[in-house]
């Protein structure tokens, strides 16, 4: 249960990181979504680059 909580308000952060200008933290959302268990499609290239 806090699992979600905290990879649902990461996801949200991130959003609203996305949308404010010269706020990094979007990355936010890819965190949030590892958190819940939802793995991207390209998730192998990402974790390369960093």
């Amino acid at each position: 249960m806090l699992k979600k909580i905290i990879g649902v308000l990461a996801i949200i952060v991130g959003v609203l990181a996305l949308v404010t200008p010269f706020t990094p933290g979007a990355w936010l959302i890819i965190i949030g979504l590892g958190i819940l268990g939802f793995r991207m499609l390209f998730w192998e290239k990402i974790k390369k680059r960093v």
